[in-house]
C-alpha cells in the first residue's frame, strides 16, 4: 500500500485524471439504470391499466341484456373486437438499456474539462493559499463556489449539448443552469471543505471525483428532463 502511495504522489496526474473521468463516467450509467427502471415500471404498470380497462369494459357489455338476440350477439361481438383492436395498441413494455453513445459523451466531457480543470484548479489553489486552517479553508471553499463551480457547471450542459448536436447549445443551460448552481452550493461547500481539510493534495481530484459521482447522477438526469427550468 504505501509503494501504491508513493507512486500515487510521484504521478498523480494520470490517477487523479483517469480516476475522475471514470467515476464522472459510471454516475451517467448508474443514472441511466435507475431512470431505466423507473420508466420500465410505469409502462409496465400503464400496460396493465389498459388490460384492466379493456376487460371490464368487455365484461359490461357481455352482461348487458336485450331481447333481440341478434343485436345482443352483435353488440357483444364488436365489443369483443374493440376489445381486441385496443389490446393491439397497449404501449409494449421492453426493458431498458444502456445509450453508451450519451455515457461516451459524458465521458468525453468530464475527461476534456472537469477532470483536467479540477486536477490543475485544486493545485493551483493549494498553492496559492497552502495549509488547511479555518482561513484558509474558508477562502478556497469560497472560490470554489465562484470561480469553479459555475465553469463547471456551465462545460456540463454547454459541453453535452454540442456533442449532442442541438441546435441551440446554450438551451439547457439557460434554463438549468441557475437552478443547479443553487442545488450545489450546500452539497459542494461542505465536500471540498472535508476535502481541503483531511485530503492530500496529490488525491484531491480522485476524491472530488467520488464526490461528484451523485452531483453527476443528478446533474445527468436534470438535462434529461426536457421542461424548462428557470428560476
Amino acid at each position: 500500500m504505501n509503494r501504491i502511495w508513493t507512486l500515487f504522489k510521484s504521478h498523480p496526474y494520470i490517477p487523479n485524471v483517469v480516476g475522475y473521468t471514470t467515476l464522472f463516467a459510471t454516475a451517467d450509467l448508474i443514472q441511466q439504470g435507475v431512470m431505466g427502471k423507473a420508466q420500465d415500471k410505469e409502462t409496465e404498470q400503464e400496460v396493465q391499466d389498459t388490460l384492466k380497462t379493456s376487460i371490464e369494459r368487455f365484461t359490461v357489455s357481455k352482461e348487458g341484456k336485450t331481447d333481440d338476440l341478434t343485436l345482443y350477439n352483435a353488440k357483444t361481438n364488436d365489443a369483443g373486437n374493440q376489445t381486441l383492436s385496443e389490446m393491439q395498441h397497449v404501449p409494449q413494455f421492453h426493458r431498458s438499456f444502456i445509450d453508451w453513445s450519451q455515457t461516451a459523451r459524458v465521458a468525453l466531457v468530464g475527461f476534456c474539462f472537469h477532470a483536467n480543470f479540477n486536477y490543475y484548479w485544486l493545485r493551483g489553489l493549494e498553492r496559492m493559499f497552502p495549509g488547511g486552517g479555518t482561513k484558509r479553508v474558508s477562502l478556497k471553499v469560497i472560490l470554489d463556489q465562484l470561480i469553479a463551480a459555475p465553469m463547471t457547471i456551465s462545460a456540463f450542459y454547454i459541453g453535452l449539448s454540442t456533442l449532442e448536436g442541438a441546435e441551440d447549445p446554450f438551451e439547457d443551460w439557460k434554463n438549468k443552469f441557475w437552478t443547479s448552481y443553487k442545488t450545489g452550493v450546500v452539497y459542494w461547500s461542505t465536500m471540498q471543505a472535508v476535502n481541503f481539510s483531511l485530503i492530500p493534495p496529490a488525491a484531491r481530484t480522485v476524491f472530488v471525483g467520488g464526490v461528484a459521482l451523485g452531483w453527476t447522477i443528478f446533474l445527468c438526469h436534470f438535462k434529461q428532463q426536457k421542461s424548462d427550468v428557470r428560476s
